[in-house]
């Protein structure tokens, strides 16, 4: 039996480059990087991005002698590095304390909701969405506004939904130390509605189910949370 990358590998090698960005296919459960992708620092990434997307708005014949779009290269390279794709940079990654489970609770913790915007790496247009995200305690806990920064800082960055589902359930395994960790992601996708097929009616749901939320009884009660059933 071929291990699934490989066979991941021999499925894109038969698709084109179109087809691979309309039919939203990830290659792999990290966010692909170079190895050199922080030699530069921020304030230099963004003298490069504000030269070339110069270059971009020139070629399409816009006039950047025009008060409302000189500074624009600006604007879009200080906006990529430090707004909507900080999440790449690893010194952006939230700091997180744990506290004991002094109350002893033993149940689900469920936060819900957790509005995100972040970008589909094929066409760099956006995905709105919420994610929920539960846990069950093996005895310590996560101030609340922690699980909402660690939902916002992998989905700044350029993503496939699959991914940042998976990203998001493995940053919280590692952190509580537990595997009773839960990830429910619907997402609206500029790419499809906006260019395309252009359905501004379709949504995308992806979910991570890991330790205790396998069992059926646990994974139902997640859902009626998440579903507003109780």
């Amino acid at each position: 039996m071929r291990h699934p990358e490989t066979l991941l590998s021999t499925q894109l090698n038969s698709l084109t480059i179109e087809e691979i960005g309309d039919e939203h296919i990830g290659t792999s459960y990290d966010t692909p990087m170079r190895p050199d992708a922080f030699d530069m620092d921020d304030e230099l990434k963004m003298t490069l991005i504000e030269d070339k997307f110069r270059d971009i708005m020139e070629i399409m014949g816009l006039d950047l002698t025009d008060d409302s779009l000189s500074g624009t290269p600006r604007r879009v390279a200080k906006m990529y590095i430090k707004e909507i794709f900080s999440g790449l940079n690893p010194d952006n990654k939230p700091k997180i304390a744990l506290f004991d489970n002094k109350y002893q609770y033993d149940e689900m913790l469920v936060e819900k909701d957790i509005t995100f915007y972040s970008n589909c790496e094929h066409h760099f247009v956006p995905i709105i969405g919420r994610a929920h995200v539960a846990y069950i305690s093996s005895g310590k806990v996560i101030g609340l506004s922690k699980i909402n920064r660690i939902v916002q800082y992998y989905a700044k960055r350029p993503q496939v939904q699959e991914r940042l589902t998976v990203q998001i359930a493995n940053e919280l395994k590692e952190i509580m130390g537990t595997e009773d960790v839960a990830v429910v992601i619907d997402a609206d996708h500029l790419c499809v509605s906006s260019r395309g097929v252009q359905d501004v009616n379709s949504s995308t749901v992806t979910a991570q189910f890991h330790g205790k939320f396998k069992n059926e009884a646990t994974r139902s009660e997640f859902l009626s949370y998440i579903n507003g059933q109780k």
